[in-house]
């Protein structure tokens, strides 16, 4: 898994109890998972179609700094299945995961258009081969 992503946590991303909100988690994951999934259709229009079961494992607190890990699953015909792993940077501990994000990707009046890719793709590859 690839970890693209890191956040600081800070108060406000705080719940009551002191430690990182999980809806905040959850809002940067499904960024994450947009951004990848962009990058990959090399298409803006992405939507979130489906999020499996969410594991919390443990807990992260203010100072904190966690990665965001995405790896790709599957390619449909629309879509992009992705897993998703967030860890503490610093020990490594696994904080949650997610099985399954699966990202569709939409034509101008959001409907599912197909994207015609069928492997990961890096953005250098693509530079490279244009040159």
């Amino acid at each position: 898994m690839r970890f693209h992503t890191r956040k600081w946590v800070k108060p406000e991303d705080l719940n009551p109890s002191g430690t990182l909100f999980g809806g905040r988690l959850l809002a940067w994951i499904d960024e994450e998972a947009a951004l990848y999934t962009i990058i990959q259709f090399d298409h803006s229009r992405v939507v979130t179609k489906f999020m499996s079961e969410i594991n919390f494992m443990s807990s992260a607190k203010q100072g904190d700094i966690v990665e965001i890990g995405i790896e790709v699953i599957k390619f449909g015909k629309t879509s992009l299945t992705l897993k998703c792993e967030v860890r503490n940077k610093m020990t490594r501990e696994t904080i949650i995961t997610v099985d399954q994000i699966i990202m569709v990707n939409v034509d101008e009046n959001g409907v599912p258009k197909p994207h015609g890719k069928t492997r990961v793709e890096f953005v250098k590859d693509r530079l490279e081969s244009k040159l």
